[in-house]
């Protein structure tokens, strides 16, 4: 059990502070294992490497490098490695860190009345509320995913600290006395909080092999559809009760819940950070600075430019590679559009049926039955048509993308049948269960985009998942901003055809990613072209 908190952010404190006595790695605790890196076959290599381990560089110029790799296939401190009882745990709290983040942009939407009333600002303005902290975590990624792909950093410092800050920034964006500072704080919150929405995608690709990431992948980002689903529910009966500000002490509370969970048990996943520090273990405990992890000897002759292009790895990936940027494009459209429907929602159930506030959360359960029943089906869809295939040599990442035949479909009915069903001669039902296609939408086109990039860049994941949050954040920050001269001067039923007929627009999309996208995917330079 003491294996499994050792790379936790406790288990490095505990190590500290006893001198590392505490919390052994097998490498401290049996000599025989640092000997294994420096006895030499006869060929004069290093034990357990090959000449194509090293880069032909440093081969020519003879330096002499002992290289620390995993001890086997079988090595415990690789995260592939390890217990399913303990891969479940990380992944459930990479999962509940997006959720908590999530909901922080839709649960303060109940309290913009009252933010309008204290602030005396308009609806626009209030809503940018929503827009900044949406802006900011679509950002941040930028910045955070490509810090935790630098080995001498890893991804678990990345979120415990930037979640730390994100906790802290709450107590200035709760207690605002004016609008520009509410807002300001809002969008540094959301900036901070952003690792776990992009970086949390790789965090699973460290621990899962490509079969089982596919399910990761699906229920991660459902907990990201969930959170802004719950907002609207908790926020709805919190404001009412206790103003705009308990709306954000509701979830820093959450939040501070999860960041003392991650302290205690979110162990490093990246390998190369492990590996980096367990070369820096048997140099100190061998006196050899010969023993070098692979990312030291990559960064051997790295210039202060090398390591500006990997912190703007995000940015280049999302706008110089052709199938991450149309990828990216399309998903923000849709990200953009259903940010924008959401807005419609206190109009009808509030302006047309008279719900309160809190009753207007409740009917955002529609979205979430329909999570629950497209989810399942989806990995029904992963297990028995994608899984069988991913050892054929034929597969191609295209493969991923029929469900999104039938999300593109999915949403223009969901926008046709709430928009035209919203009206006070229909019962209240009809467009609740009209909204419930959104899920249907949300989880078989996002997913399959989410997968196809993922496994089309895996060496930089948390960069790839970073730039389409950056895309998304980008298009669901700025629409909502005109959904009130939208839906107030084309009405909801209008209102909700106009954005159905953009969606009906994206249609031909899937079928283009799905007939072409290897060949644009091979115009891509960074992309995966072996399969």
């Amino acid at each position: 059990m003491a294996r499994h908190f050792r790379d936790t952010q406790f288990g490095h404190l505990v190590r500290f502070l006893s001198s590392n006595k505490l919390f052994r790695y097998p490498d401290e605790m049996d000599p025989s294992l640092r000997e294994k890196y420096l006895q030499r076959d006869e060929n004069g290599e290093p034990h357990g490497a090959s000449t194509q381990d090293l880069s032909e560089k440093q081969v020519e110029d003879g330096i002499d490098v002992h290289l620390v790799d995993w001890y086997g296939p079988d090595d415990p401190e690789n995260p592939q490695n390890w217990p399913d009882s303990w891969k479940l745990l990380i992944g459930f709290q990479i999962c509940i860190l997006n959720f908590s983040v999530y909901i922080g942009s839709s649960i303060y939407v109940a309290g913009a009345p009252d933010i309008m009333e204290d602030f005396g600002v308009s609806q626009t303005v209030a809503t940018l509320g929503l827009s900044l902290y949406t802006a900011g975590y679509g950002i941040g990624p930028m910045l955070w995913s490509p810090m935790s792909e630098l080995p001498k950093l890893g991804r678990n410092a990345i979120y415990l600290y930037t979640l730390l800050a994100f906790v802290l920034l709450q107590l200035p964006t709760g207690f605002a006395t004016n609008m520009p500072m509410f807002l300001i704080f809002r969008f540094a919150t959301g900036f901070c909080g952003s690792p776990s929405l992009s970086t949390g995608g790789a965090t699973l690709m460290d621990i899962y092999d490509p079969a089982r990431i596919l399910y990761g992948i699906c229920i991660y980002s459902s907990f990201g559809v969930l959170g802004p689903v719950f907002g609207p529910i908790i926020g709805g009966f919190v404001a009412p009760a206790k103003g705009w500000r308990w709306t954000i002490w509701v979830f820093t509370w959450l939040d501070a819940c999860v960041l003392v969970l991650l302290f205690f048990l979110l162990p490093e996943t990246s390998a190369a950070n492990i590996l980096l520090r367990r070369a820096k273990r048997l140099r100190k405990a061998t006196g050899d600075e010969r023993l070098r992890s692979q990312s030291e000897i990559d960064a051997a002759h790295h210039t202060m430019r090398d390591d500006l292009i990997v912190l703007s790895r995000a940015f280049t990936l999302a706008f110089s590679e052709p199938i991450v940027f149309f990828m990216d494009l399309y998903s923000a459209l849709l990200y953009g559009v259903l940010f924008l429907w959401f807005e419609s929602f206190p109009l009808v159930f509030g302006g047309i049926y008279g719900f309160d506030s809190g009753a207007q959360g409740l009917v955002f359960l529609g979205i979430f039955v329909g999570a629950v029943i497209t989810v399942p089906l989806f990995l029904l869809w992963v297990r028995y048509h994608i899984v069988p295939k991913l050892t054929d040599p034929a597969f191609k990442p295209e493969m991923l993308l029929p469900p999104m035949f039938l999300g593109a479909a999915a949403l223009p009915i969901c926008l046709f049948w709430y928009g035209w069903s919203s009206r006070e001669s229909i019962h209240w039902i009809m467009p609740i269960i009209g909204s419930s296609f959104f899920t249907v939408g949300v989880v078989t086109l996002f997913n399959p985009v989410f997968n196809y990039l993922g496994m089309a860049y895996p060496a930089s994941p948390a960069s790839i998942f970073a730039g389409n949050a950056l895309f998304r954040a980008s298009f669901g920050a700025s629409f909502p901003l005109f959904a009130p001269a939208l839906f107030h001067r084309l009405g909801i039923g209008p209102g909700n055809s106009l954005l159905g007929g953009i969606a009906i627009c994206f249609i031909p999309i899937p079928f283009i990613f799905y007939y072409h996208g290897e060949r644009i995917r091979h115009m891509s330079k960074n992309a995966r072209h072996d399969i």
